[in-house]
């Protein structure tokens, strides 16, 4: 399959909502990373979503849609969803609410489970696509599973080119991490919140807008939502985390007033680091070396979800 390269303007997004129409891939730019969508309501496309990146079919899938309104067709809608959308939508969040009956959606968006995870994304190019297309859109990360997710148009092209219709060239991706997933109850009741994915909006965000702390889902938990395997976000390389000392086969990926190969941020800005983390390790990558050494990162903000995709990325590998 050629996959075509195409501008984030009205001829490319025709185009990209176009090959959605007919049951095609499209890999288009969102605030978080690169999302590889498919028709969300077409079974063979969201087939072929697993099929692109070797995605095991009891993962679920994030749906993504262009407002809040249409959001609430496809879920149990809460007070406290209600509460979340409005000072969060659109945005870094995703929501894990009870599905509607007789949605139309495909079943394998949701891994069986009676859960929908849904969002509102906030780049112009994803939004533009999503009111072009007119519906639906199911999107992991464009990366082949349990690989670095992509934060530029190259990135997805070198993981998925071949096996993809297009690829929407927005840029680069200005928060760097996947989006923030909260597991919520629905039909109006508040109800427990989960913290199910550390993610692009800082977990403590969440409970200053919910006033109340959030429960975090277990490691040994069954899987409730995207991003959950315990190994994920994986570079080719081995990696060792928490370094403070290098050591021979090593590159470091540095984070505050370090020498590194790369650095995260240099001034200790976590959300720097997030927008850099995994172009970063794309990069080192590239170098080949037997390990990336990391630099102890501060968990806390943004720095939950960097650890979190550190330790996905360093776990033992299947």
């Amino acid at each position: 399959m050629q996959t075509h390269i195409l501008s984030p303007d009205r001829t490319g997004l025709a185009r990209a909502a176009a090959f959605l129409a007919e049951g095609q891939l499209v890999a288009f730019p969102t605030e978080t990373v690169y999302g590889l969508g498919g028709d969300a309501r077409n079974d063979l496309a969201v087939a072929r979503i697993f099929e692109a990146k070797g995605r095991p079919r009891f993962n679920p899938l994030i749906v993504h849609v262009a407002s809040v309104e249409i959001a609430k067709t496809y879920v149990e809608w809460s007070d406290e969803a209600d509460r979340l959308a409005s000072a969060f939508w659109p945005g870094p969040l995703t929501l894990v609410l009870p599905l509607k009956p007789g949605t139309g959606l495909s079943p394998l968006v949701t891994a069986d489970l009676p859960t929908l995870a849904i969002r509102v994304p906030e780049h112009p190019v994803a939004r533009a696509l999503l009111e072009g297309f007119g519906g639906p859109v199911a999107a992991p990360s464009a990366n082949p599973s349990g690989r670095i997710s992509p934060t530029r148009a190259a990135h997805v092209a070198t993981g998925l080119s071949g096996r993809i219709a297009g690829i929407v060239d927005g840029g680069e991706c200005d928060v760097g991490l996947e989006s923030t997933i909260l597991g919520l109850s629905g039909s109006g009741q508040s109800g427990p919140a989960t913290l199910l994915r550390p993610g692009g909006l800082p977990s403590e965000a969440i409970e200053a807008a919910l006033g109340r702390e959030l429960t975090i889902h277990k490691g040994g938990d069954p899987l409730t939502a995207p991003g959950q395997m315990s190994s994920h976000y994986a570079p080719g390389a081995a990696m060792r985390l928490g370094a403070t000392e290098l050591r021979e086969g090593e590159l470091l990926l540095g984070f505050g007033p370090v020498d590194a190969a790369m650095n995260l941020s240099p001034a200790g800005d976590l959300t720097e680091a997030a927008a850099n983390l995994f172009g970063h390790l794309h990069a080192l990558d590239a170098m080949a070396p037997a390990v990336i050494a990391v630099s102890p990162i501060p968990d806390h903000g943004l720095g939950r979800a960097i650890n979190d995709r550190l330790r996905r990325a360093a776990a033992p590998r299947p």
